[in-house]
């Protein structure tokens, strides 16, 4: 398969989903965004367009964050990091947005941590 058909693909895979939920203030939309050297977390409002919350591999929060890469175990990492942060903004109800990913691999690990620090999804 082409690259620009895989990429059109996985445009409309994230098109379905975001057509589906949208997040408020009382319960944000966590979006989850995959590249190949890191990931990427956003807490976000969609009636006000406001990022609430952020995490990733490459915030100064992160522990360890130069051995961080886009793996299930830095997943796991982000996941906890991320669940803190929002918590620590009153954030605990949340609408997960795996993007064009599908549910499973380093997106499962990163929800499953996200849920054992407390988030509720």
């Amino acid at each position: 398969m082409r690259t620009d058909q895989k990429q059109k693909l996985a445009q409309r895979r994230h098109w379905r989903v975001r057509q589906k939920i949208s997040g408020t203030k009382e319960r944000p939309r966590m979006s989850v965004c995959f590249t190949q050297k890191n990931i990427h977390v956003q807490f976000i409002d969609d009636q006000s367009r406001v990022t609430l919350a952020a995490a990733s591999t490459t915030s100064k929060d992160a522990p360890n964050r130069d051995k961080l890469a886009a793996n299930v175990i830095s997943a796991k990492a982000v996941g906890a990091l991320a669940a803190q942060a929002a918590l620590a903004k009153g954030i605990q109800q949340v609408i997960f947005d795996r993007g064009a990913a599908r549910y499973h691999g380093k997106v499962k690990a990163l929800a499953d941590a996200a849920r054992e620090a407390g988030l509720k999804f």
